[in-house]
């Protein structure tokens, strides 16, 4: 004891001085309790004035005692940091033990979860602040011993007069070994319940992820706006976490989170916030992040949502439409804010005719660059076309290229995007000598972010309402007004068009929902079959259902119309191998099967009883107890249909499954009707998918290290940094005001019409798209149909199993 009081004896306090300080433990002077004892303000003199001071005295009652207090007194003046609470002192003086601190004025966090003064970005700080103190106790470096706090939880992390958060309560702690990775203490059990780690519960082992894990329980209390425990009665608490972590699997903790914050909060902050919260809660140590970890991810989400709060603050304000109306080539004449509005939805040439500047009917931005601003030539393989009138073009004459071999690169500087909203990029053209599009058309064109080394392609373009046409290749989320991407084009993969396309420019437009095909979680990719409840069934009954049954290959009972009408609506195998069915409207269905639907020699077969070796699982098995699998290519659908219904449009359906591998299945098949000459298949050709068309997405990340754009305005949080489950070539990629990932995983495209040839899934396990359409005739005459698949872009076919052709009706 005499050597340590020889090494902290310039720390000791005289007992008169703190009973001076606090007028002699005045109970007005209590500011709180804890495992100590009682704590008491007060302003204790010194050389350079007075010091607002915190004063806990040790109260063994309460349950810790002398090895804690000069545990304490070792930790606080060994481990110093910006984010742990200053010790000043302390006092061992007859039979009084005092710890002495720096007074935190804006006493401890767990008093402010449910301030609605207490903001958003606040409590990102105090969470980081936090976080970096734990994390310099636990140093992940190796640079010294590792401190395990052992008792972290809200009520400990205290805060000064700037809200800077200070982590306290060291008496509980534990020194692990310096150089270790792993540190593992055998201890009993100590802390505060609702905030102890399972694992250390459960074998009295404390690691630094049993910190994480009570930190992650902060994290959670901070968002929720409550401590992590209620009172059941004067004895019992139950504890609020297992619900927490239910609620974010769930999806459901916006629902929950305290609501005076909702409305400020980043969306992606929030998701980043929430997801590293959830991580420190693991139940397994190793699947639990470090601290260090923690820390990042916390700087991401606050800068998320500075930058958030900072474009919120000036994206809607009146000098982005005066600094538009400067730079237009034409003046603008408007009386009010409503005219110009109107103006400028209809769209105006800015930046010299360089770009050109609309509204959308959101009042979000949209903003084409022309093809003479972004195309850099490569020689050989484009040249440019002089005699573009702005008839065609919103350009002027001059500004439009013709590519050769598709094959060109853009480099992209958008400046007057909408801040938070999701864009997509589209390349907008049309084939030379097209007046105007009137179609959608399928193209092959294949691109790559600069850096990247795997091309994505793009399949479908849609026609724009002033007859152009527009590929969509990216969607992004915006974090300013500005993005620089660097796109090169490789040419087309179609060898059915030569490639050459007149572009007029590349064009940012704000992501447009079409509602009625808008779906929810995991069934975004594609559309649902479901049946739906039919009041009107009576009069929906053929008079000729009774004859209808006669087809089944089994026998058939039933007691009322509705059994038989319902019998009918979910279908039964007829004597000659086909399914039969009804649809709500009353009307005849027929699936065919693969084997009288197919050619055999294209196909491999497989029975139902070999199910094991294809791609069946039991919960979709094929009604006609065989499927075909592996086709060659092309392969014919060839087929005699008897029994639809009279003078109806009917639509053919391919109904199909496709291996776990999809990557092949990205390109369109080709599909042509056999029944006519070739001359005449030219100009029946169409395209179907037999897998959903993706658009890529770039992603975002910030980046604490890489530089801020240069001469742009000040946007705070924007960094280039690629995440590191992307190609390590994205490193290289020049992004300016976002960082880029390409995530091929990407999303449907939502802005693009209905088409007939995309994919949907049955309720049945399988999937099916549309083929092609016919009329049925006047009576039950058999009808013929012969049309050939080929994969247009040498996709290829391995796996798919087909189960039959469907007929429905249009």
């Amino acid at each position: 004891m005499e050597s340590f009081f020889k090494e902290f004896g310039d720390l000791r306090i005289p007992l008169k001085d703190i009973k001076y300080a606090t007028y002699d433990f005045d109970k007005s002077n209590v500011i709180g309790h804890g495992g100590f004892g009682k704590v008491y303000r007060g302003q204790l003199p010194h050389s350079k004035g007075q010091s607002m001071v915190a004063c806990k005295r040790l109260d063994s009652t309460f349950g810790q005692g002398n090895p804690e207090f000069w545990k304490e007194i070792i930790m606080l003046t060994r481990y110093t940091h910006e984010n742990l609470i200053s010790l000043i002192g302390f006092c061992d003086e007859d039979g009084e033990k005092i710890l002495v601190y720096e007074r935190a004025v804006n006493k401890s966090l767990d008093r402010h979860l449910h301030s609605k003064t207490f903001t958003w970005i606040q409590r990102l700080k105090v969470c980081l602040g936090a976080a970096r103190g734990l994390s310099y106790l636990h140093d992940h470096n190796g640079t010294q011993q590792r401190v395990l706090h052992r008792d972290i939880k809200s009520a400990n992390i205290l805060l000064d007069d700037k809200w800077n958060a200070k982590v306290s309560d060291m008496g509980l702690s534990k020194i692990g070994p310096a150089n270790q990775p792993h540190t593992a203490i055998v201890t009993t059990i100590a802390g505060t319940p609702g905030y102890l780690d399972p694992m250390y519960l459960k074998f009295c082992i404390l690691t630094k992820e049993s910190d994480v894990y009570s930190f992650g329980v902060v994290l959670f209390e901070v968002l929720i706006g409550k401590l992590c425990y209620e009172k059941i009665n004067d004895s019992s608490f139950q504890s609020l976490v297992p619900t927490w972590k239910k609620m974010y699997e769930e999806k459901e903790l916006k629902e929950n989170i305290f609501q005076d914050l909702l409305q400020e909060m980043n969306p992606r902050c929030l998701e980043t916030y929430s997801d590293i919260a959830f991580q420190c809660l693991q139940e397994y140590r190793e699947r639990r992040p470090t601290m260090s970890v923690v820390v990042e991810k916390l700087e991401t989400a606050l800068e998320l949502q500075e930058t958030y709060e900072e474009i919120t603050e000036t994206a809607l304000h009146p000098l982005t439409y005066e600094k538009i109306i400067d730079i237009a080539v034409n003046p603008l004449t408007y009386k009010s804010e409503e005219e110009l509005k109107s103006c400028l939805s209809k769209g105006i040439l800015i930046n010299g005719g360089k770009t050109w500047f609309s509204l959308n009917k959101n009042g979000e931005h949209c903003e084409m660059i022309s093809a003479a601003e972004c195309l850099i030539p490569i020689e050989g393989t484009i040249s440019k076309v002089e005699y573009v009138s702005e008839k065609i073009s919103r350009f002027a004459a001059g500004k439009c290229y013709v590519t050769h071999n598709g094959k060109f690169v853009a480099r992209l500087q958008a400046q007057f995007l909408s801040p938070q909203i999701a864009y997509t990029v589209n390349l907008v053209f049309k084939r030379p000598g097209e007046v105007v599009a009137i179609k959608p058309c399928y193209v092959g064109i294949r691109y790559r972010l600069k850096g990247e080394t795997e091309c994505s392609v793009s399949c479908l373009a849609d026609v724009k309402e002033d007859g152009w046409l527009m590929a969509e290749l990216y969607q992004f989320e915006s974090q300013s007004r500005y993005v620089d991407l660097e796109i090169l084009f490789e040419g087309v993969i179609d060898n059915s068009y030569s490639g050459n396309y007149l572009l007029e420019g590349i064009e940012f437009q704000p992501v447009e929902k079409v509602e009625h095909e808008e779906l929810e979680g995991d069934k975004a990719d594609v559309q649902t079959i479901s049946e739906s409840d039919d009041t009107y069934w009576e009069k929906k009954l053929p008079n000729d259902c009774h004859d209808m049954i006669k087809w089944s290959k089994d026998d058939v009972k039933w007691t009322t119309k509705k059994e038989l009408y319902s019998f009918l609506c979910k279908g039964f195998l007829t004597s000659n191998g086909q399914w039969f069915f009804l649809a709500k409207s009353g009307k005849r269905c027929l699936m065919v099967s693969a084997r009288d639907a197919l050619a055999h020699r294209q196909w491999e077969w497989k029975n139902q009883s070999e199910s094991r070796f294809f791609f069946i699982d039991i919960q979709s098995e094929s009604r006609f107890g065989e499927v075909a699998f592996y086709p060659s290519q092309p392969f014919s659908i060839d087929c005699n249909i008897l029994g639809l219904s009279p003078e109806t449009t009917y639509a053919s359906y391919l109904v199909y499954k496709l291996p776990e591998q999809t990557s092949d299945y990205k390109f369109p098949l080709k599909v042509m009707d056999a029944n006519f000459h070739n001359r005449e298949v030219l100009s029946k050709l169409q395209y179907i998918f037999l897998l959903n068309p993706q658009t890529p997405v770039i992603r975002q990340k910030v980046d604490q290290n890489s530089p801020k754009p240069t001469n742009r305005p000040k946007q705070k949080g924007i960094r280039q940094k690629v995440d590191q489950t992307s190609h390590n070539s994205l490193n290289r990629a020049k992004l300016k005001g976002i960082s880029q990932k390409v995530d091929q995983t990407s999303h449907n495209p939502l802005n693009r019409p209905k088409l007939k040839g995309i994919p949907r899934q049955r309720d049945d396990g399988w999937m099916e798209v549309q083929v092609c359409e016919f009329q049925s005739g006047t009576g039950i005459e058999p009808k013929w149909m012969c049309v050939k698949l080929g994969a247009l872009f040498y996709a290829w076919l391995r796996g798919l199993t087909v189960q039959g052709v469907e007929f429905r009706p249009e």
